[in-house]
């Protein structure tokens, strides 16, 4: 983990010099993780990948103003997320994560059965009002920390930790509410 993020910091380093191809390397790293991020909030792949190229022209024109080398991860998908809620906006669209490809289902199950896990995901999540979705889905089917959750969703840590657990705490109560009837 150390090694990597001292390749880190030297392809930031050289990016910030004006260098294109250290910017283009730290993105391929991620290109997979910026693809889901994106697509869970445009809902399509086009505009996903609409979103992408806005956040690399942004990356590219903003770069020098990051301030910890180490973070140009969260800070990346930061401008992702932000990119992809102006695109929206314009749009006039609220639609919100509404597409689980980056779920992770067993590889093993066959299609009926991620189909219905899916559905049964969406039940749950129904349940729960539209930031503490994006929280819960920013934590569990992203990864993010608490910290990256609360930058991207431009509110306190504590704001965003309670999202996800108020959210949680919503779906476990609707879930034995179900099971007991």
């Amino acid at each position: 983990m150390r090694g990597e993020n001292m390749t880190v910091i030297r392809l930031v380093k050289r990016a910030k010099r004006g260098n294109k191809d250290a910017l283009l390397q730290l993105i391929n790293e991620q290109q997979d993780d910026y693809y889901r991020l994106a697509l869970k909030y445009m809902g399509n792949p086009q505009d996903a990948m609409d979103a992408m190229e806005e956040m690399i022209v942004s990356l590219y024109r903003h770069i020098p103003t990051l301030k910890k080398n180490d973070a140009f991860y969260s800070w990346s998908k930061t401008i992702l997320v932000n990119q992809c809620k102006q695109m929206l906006r314009k749009k006039a669209r609220v639609q919100l994560l509404d597409e689980w490809e980056s779920m992770e289902v067993a590889s093993d199950a066959d299609p009926i059965t991620q189909s219905e896990q899916r559905i049964d995901i969406e039940e749950m999540l129904s349940y729960v009002n539209v930031y503490q979705r994006e929280a819960i889905e920013l934590k569990y089917f992203h990864d993010l920390d608490y910290q990256t959750i609360a930058e991207v969703t431009d509110v306190s840590i504590g704001t965003a930790k309670s999202r996800v657990f108020t959210g949680l705490e919503k779906m476990r109560n609707r879930y034995r509410g179900e099971r007991d009837d």
